[in-house]
Protein backbone atom coordinates (compact mmCIF):
# COMPACT_ATOMS: atom_id res chain seq x y z
CA UNK A 1 0.00 0.00 0.00
CA UNK A 2 1.22 3.36 -1.10
CA UNK A 3 0.46 5.68 1.85
CA UNK A 4 -0.28 8.91 -0.65
CA UNK A 5 -3.13 6.50 -2.16
CA UNK A 6 -4.47 6.01 0.72
CA UNK A 7 -7.91 8.08 0.78
CA UNK A 8 -9.62 7.35 3.94
CA UNK A 9 -8.13 5.95 7.09
CA UNK A 10 -11.03 4.69 10.23
CA UNK A 11 -10.09 5.44 13.56
CA UNK A 12 -10.90 2.54 15.93
CA UNK A 13 -10.25 2.55 19.97
CA UNK A 14 -7.36 -0.47 20.42
CA UNK A 15 -10.19 -1.42 23.67
CA UNK A 16 -13.00 -1.59 21.37
CA UNK A 17 -12.31 -5.35 20.36
CA UNK A 18 -16.48 -5.40 18.92
CA UNK A 19 -15.60 -3.05 16.86
CA UNK A 20 -12.79 -4.20 15.29
CA UNK A 21 -14.13 -6.75 12.47
CA UNK A 22 -16.51 -4.44 11.38
CA UNK A 23 -14.06 -0.87 11.05
CA UNK A 24 -12.72 -3.70 8.31
CA UNK A 25 -15.56 -4.11 6.44
CA UNK A 26 -16.65 -0.15 5.83
CA UNK A 27 -14.95 0.40 3.05
CA UNK A 28 -12.02 2.37 4.27
CA UNK A 29 -8.31 2.03 2.45
CA UNK A 30 -7.09 1.54 5.87
CA UNK A 31 -7.92 0.97 10.01
CA UNK A 32 -6.04 3.42 12.75
CA UNK A 33 -6.01 1.12 16.26
CA UNK A 34 -6.09 4.02 18.50
CA UNK A 35 -3.92 4.40 21.82
CA UNK A 36 -3.85 7.64 22.60
CA UNK A 37 -6.96 10.07 23.00
CA UNK A 38 -9.27 7.00 21.84
CA UNK A 39 -8.04 4.75 25.55
CA UNK A 40 -8.46 6.60 28.79
CA UNK A 41 -4.87 6.51 30.83
CA UNK A 42 -6.03 3.50 33.04
CA UNK A 43 -6.53 1.30 30.13
CA UNK A 44 -2.86 2.35 28.52
CA UNK A 45 -1.82 -1.05 29.28
CA UNK A 46 -4.95 -3.00 28.74
CA UNK A 47 -4.84 -0.89 25.34
CA UNK A 48 -1.49 -1.98 24.31
CA UNK A 49 -2.43 -5.99 24.70
CA UNK A 50 -5.23 -5.47 22.53
CA UNK A 51 -3.94 -3.68 19.98
CA UNK A 52 -1.59 -6.44 19.19
CA UNK A 53 -4.65 -8.63 18.93
CA UNK A 54 -6.55 -6.63 16.78
CA UNK A 55 -3.44 -5.80 14.22
CA UNK A 56 -2.83 -9.87 14.08
CA UNK A 57 -6.68 -10.24 13.47
CA UNK A 58 -6.72 -7.75 10.62
CA UNK A 59 -3.35 -7.29 9.06
CA UNK A 60 -4.56 -10.33 6.61
CA UNK A 61 -7.55 -7.99 5.60
CA UNK A 62 -6.73 -4.36 5.84
CA UNK A 63 -3.58 -2.18 5.95
CA UNK A 64 -3.26 -1.47 9.66
CA UNK A 65 -1.56 1.91 11.41
CA UNK A 66 -1.40 2.17 14.48
CA UNK A 67 -1.38 6.07 16.47
CA UNK A 68 0.78 5.46 19.55
CA UNK A 69 1.15 7.64 22.46
CA UNK A 70 2.90 11.28 21.89
CA UNK A 71 5.11 11.56 25.48
CA UNK A 72 8.10 9.71 24.66
CA UNK A 73 7.66 7.71 27.62
CA UNK A 74 4.39 6.31 26.67
CA UNK A 75 5.39 5.95 22.52
CA UNK A 76 7.96 3.68 23.92
CA UNK A 77 5.48 1.08 25.43
CA UNK A 78 3.56 1.26 22.71
CA UNK A 79 6.45 0.59 20.57
CA UNK A 80 7.38 -2.35 22.70
CA UNK A 81 4.14 -3.71 22.80
CA UNK A 82 3.19 -3.53 18.32
CA UNK A 83 4.13 -6.40 16.03
CA UNK A 84 5.63 -4.23 13.51
CA UNK A 85 6.38 -5.65 10.56
CA UNK A 86 2.11 -6.28 10.38
CA UNK A 87 2.15 -2.63 10.44
CA UNK A 88 1.85 -0.38 7.29
CA UNK A 89 2.61 2.95 9.37
CA UNK A 90 2.74 4.51 12.76
CA UNK A 91 1.14 7.87 13.74
CA UNK A 92 2.89 10.16 16.24
CA UNK A 93 0.42 12.91 17.64
CA UNK A 94 1.00 16.61 18.54
CA UNK A 95 4.43 16.87 16.42
CA UNK A 96 6.47 20.14 17.32
CA UNK A 97 10.02 19.42 16.20
CA UNK A 98 11.77 16.98 14.87
CA UNK A 99 13.16 15.52 17.61
CA UNK A 100 10.46 14.35 18.28
CA UNK A 101 10.06 12.22 15.08
CA UNK A 102 13.68 11.33 15.40
CA UNK A 103 12.94 9.94 19.03
CA UNK A 104 9.87 7.46 17.69
CA UNK A 105 12.48 6.54 14.58
CA UNK A 106 14.91 5.66 17.07
CA UNK A 107 12.42 3.82 19.34
CA UNK A 108 11.49 1.93 16.37
CA UNK A 109 15.52 1.41 15.32
CA UNK A 110 15.95 -0.34 18.78
CA UNK A 111 13.75 -2.99 18.45
CA UNK A 112 15.93 -4.40 15.49
CA UNK A 113 13.10 -5.71 13.86
CA UNK A 114 14.38 -6.40 10.26
CA UNK A 115 10.92 -6.65 8.90
CA UNK A 116 9.71 -3.08 10.47
CA UNK A 117 12.78 -1.62 8.55
CA UNK A 118 11.03 0.55 6.30
CA UNK A 119 7.96 0.98 8.50
CA UNK A 120 6.98 4.53 7.62
CA UNK A 121 6.09 7.54 10.35
CA UNK A 122 3.38 9.70 9.73
CA UNK A 123 3.80 13.31 11.74
CA UNK A 124 0.67 14.49 13.06
CA UNK A 125 0.59 18.53 13.10
CA UNK A 126 -1.68 19.59 15.50
CA UNK A 127 -0.69 22.65 17.35
CA UNK A 128 0.39 26.63 16.32
CA UNK A 129 3.97 25.48 16.75
CA UNK A 130 3.66 22.34 14.71
CA UNK A 131 2.86 24.49 12.10
CA UNK A 132 5.60 26.93 12.12
CA UNK A 133 7.93 23.45 11.94
CA UNK A 134 6.33 21.36 9.65
CA UNK A 135 8.92 22.03 7.07
CA UNK A 136 11.32 20.79 9.46
CA UNK A 137 8.90 17.93 10.89
CA UNK A 138 8.67 17.06 7.05
CA UNK A 139 12.50 16.50 6.55
CA UNK A 140 13.29 15.21 10.06
CA UNK A 141 13.66 11.50 8.91
CA UNK A 142 13.71 9.48 6.14
CA UNK A 143 10.69 7.46 7.75
CA UNK A 144 8.57 9.63 7.76
CA UNK A 145 5.94 9.67 4.53
CA UNK A 146 2.77 11.39 5.80
CA UNK A 147 1.89 14.52 7.83
CA UNK A 148 -1.59 14.94 9.08
CA UNK A 149 -3.28 18.00 10.19
CA UNK A 150 -5.29 17.85 13.01
CA UNK A 151 -7.51 20.32 12.55
CA UNK A 152 -9.71 19.83 16.64
CA UNK A 153 -6.59 20.56 18.28
CA UNK A 154 -5.04 23.35 15.87
CA UNK A 155 -8.33 25.54 16.80
CA UNK A 156 -8.60 25.04 20.35
CA UNK A 157 -5.19 26.18 20.88
CA UNK A 158 -5.56 29.12 18.73
CA UNK A 159 -8.81 29.87 20.42
CA UNK A 160 -10.59 29.80 17.39
CA UNK A 161 -14.12 28.25 15.83
CA UNK A 162 -12.85 24.66 13.79
CA UNK A 163 -14.21 26.19 10.60
CA UNK A 164 -12.25 26.58 7.14
CA UNK A 165 -12.04 30.12 7.61
CA UNK A 166 -10.07 29.58 10.30
CA UNK A 167 -8.03 26.66 9.67
CA UNK A 168 -7.76 27.54 5.92
CA UNK A 169 -4.04 29.37 6.22
CA UNK A 170 -2.38 26.67 8.35
CA UNK A 171 -3.87 23.67 6.89
CA UNK A 172 -1.82 24.75 3.45
CA UNK A 173 0.72 25.08 5.62
CA UNK A 174 0.95 21.83 6.12
CA UNK A 175 0.15 20.46 2.65
CA UNK A 176 2.61 22.47 1.19
CA UNK A 177 5.57 20.91 3.20
CA UNK A 178 3.39 17.78 2.55
CA UNK A 179 3.90 17.74 -1.25
CA UNK A 180 7.09 19.74 -1.66
CA UNK A 181 8.92 16.47 -0.14
CA UNK A 182 6.25 14.38 -1.64
CA UNK A 183 4.43 12.91 1.29
CA UNK A 184 0.79 11.77 1.79
CA UNK A 185 -0.94 14.42 3.42
CA UNK A 186 -4.26 13.65 5.59
CA UNK A 187 -6.91 16.26 7.31
CA UNK A 188 -9.47 18.75 6.48
CA UNK A 189 -9.59 22.07 6.70
CA UNK A 190 -12.50 22.35 9.27
CA UNK A 191 -13.90 19.81 11.58
CA UNK A 192 -13.88 15.94 11.68
CA UNK A 193 -16.89 15.86 14.01
CA UNK A 194 -19.42 16.16 11.65
CA UNK A 195 -21.14 12.45 11.79
CA UNK A 196 -24.32 13.45 10.60
CA UNK A 197 -24.80 16.09 7.54
CA UNK A 198 -22.88 14.44 4.78
CA UNK A 199 -23.42 16.72 2.31
CA UNK A 200 -21.39 19.16 4.58
CA UNK A 201 -18.80 16.72 5.03
CA UNK A 202 -18.46 16.15 1.40
CA UNK A 203 -18.35 20.18 0.78
CA UNK A 204 -15.36 19.61 3.68
CA UNK A 205 -13.54 16.98 1.80
CA UNK A 206 -13.92 18.74 -1.82
CA UNK A 207 -12.49 21.83 -0.09
CA UNK A 208 -9.58 19.52 1.57
CA UNK A 209 -8.90 18.05 -1.69
CA UNK A 210 -8.77 21.44 -3.42
CA UNK A 211 -5.73 22.91 -0.56
CA UNK A 212 -4.15 19.57 -1.59
CA UNK A 213 -4.89 17.02 1.28
CA UNK A 214 -4.60 13.39 -0.44
CA UNK A 215 -6.75 11.76 2.45
CA UNK A 216 -8.32 12.22 5.71
CA UNK A 217 -8.94 10.26 8.99
CA UNK A 218 -12.34 9.54 9.86
CA UNK A 219 -14.06 8.86 13.33
CA UNK A 220 -17.62 7.49 12.20
CA UNK A 221 -17.90 4.31 9.22
CA UNK A 222 -20.57 7.11 7.31
CA UNK A 223 -17.87 9.06 6.65
CA UNK A 224 -15.96 6.47 4.83
CA UNK A 225 -17.92 6.40 1.65
CA UNK A 226 -17.68 10.04 1.72
CA UNK A 227 -14.39 10.46 2.08
CA UNK A 228 -13.47 7.98 -0.81
CA UNK A 229 -15.64 9.43 -2.95
CA UNK A 230 -13.94 12.66 -2.55
CA UNK A 231 -10.22 12.16 -2.73
CA UNK A 232 -10.88 9.48 -5.21
CA UNK A 233 -10.04 10.07 -8.78
CA UNK A 234 -12.93 11.77 -10.59
CA UNK A 235 -13.71 11.12 -14.28
CA UNK A 236 -11.79 13.98 -15.31
CA UNK A 237 -8.79 12.49 -13.39
CA UNK A 238 -9.42 8.94 -15.51
CA UNK A 239 -9.81 9.93 -18.65
CA UNK A 240 -6.62 11.82 -18.36
CA UNK A 241 -4.64 8.96 -16.59
CA UNK A 242 -5.40 6.54 -19.60
CA UNK A 243 -4.10 9.51 -22.23
CA UNK A 244 -1.30 9.63 -20.09
CA UNK A 245 -0.67 5.69 -20.12
CA UNK A 246 -1.03 5.89 -24.21
CA UNK A 247 1.36 8.31 -24.29
CA UNK A 248 3.88 6.64 -22.42
CA UNK A 249 2.77 3.45 -24.92
CA UNK A 250 3.45 5.56 -28.09
CA UNK A 251 6.95 7.00 -26.34
CA UNK A 252 8.57 3.23 -25.21
CA UNK A 253 7.35 1.85 -28.76
CA UNK A 254 9.21 5.03 -30.59
CA UNK A 255 12.05 3.57 -28.06
CA UNK A 256 12.06 7.87 -26.78
CA UNK A 257 13.42 8.38 -23.19
CA UNK A 258 11.05 11.51 -22.66
CA UNK A 259 7.24 11.48 -22.70
CA UNK A 260 5.14 14.06 -23.25
CA UNK A 261 1.37 15.21 -22.94
CA UNK A 262 0.20 18.55 -24.53
CA UNK A 263 3.60 20.04 -24.74
CA UNK A 264 4.48 18.96 -20.42
CA UNK A 265 7.02 16.74 -19.63
CA UNK A 266 5.46 13.02 -18.49
CA UNK A 267 8.06 11.71 -15.61
CA UNK A 268 7.64 8.05 -13.74
CA UNK A 269 5.96 9.16 -10.89
CA UNK A 270 3.53 10.43 -12.91
CA UNK A 271 2.54 7.83 -15.39
CA UNK A 272 2.82 4.93 -11.86
CA UNK A 273 0.07 7.42 -10.49
CA UNK A 274 -2.03 6.96 -13.76
CA UNK A 275 -1.87 3.00 -13.34
CA UNK A 276 -2.74 3.24 -10.03
CA UNK A 277 -5.47 5.31 -10.83
CA UNK A 278 -7.14 2.95 -13.31
CA UNK A 279 -6.36 -0.24 -11.36
CA UNK A 280 -8.16 1.24 -8.08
Amino acid sequence: MQLNDVRSLLFVPATSEHLWAKAAARGADAIIIDLEDGVPVALKDQARVMAGRAIEALADVIPVLVRVNGSRDLFALDIDALPLSRLHGILLPKVESPEHVQALAACIDGRHAPDAAGLPIAALIETPLGVMQAQRIATSHPRVAALGFGAEDYATEMGVPADPQSLLWAAQAVTCCARAYRLACWGLPGSIAEINDMTAFASLIRLARNVGFSGTACIHPRQVPVANAGFGPSEEDLAWARRVLSADDEANAKGLAVVTLDGRMIDRPIVERARRWLQS
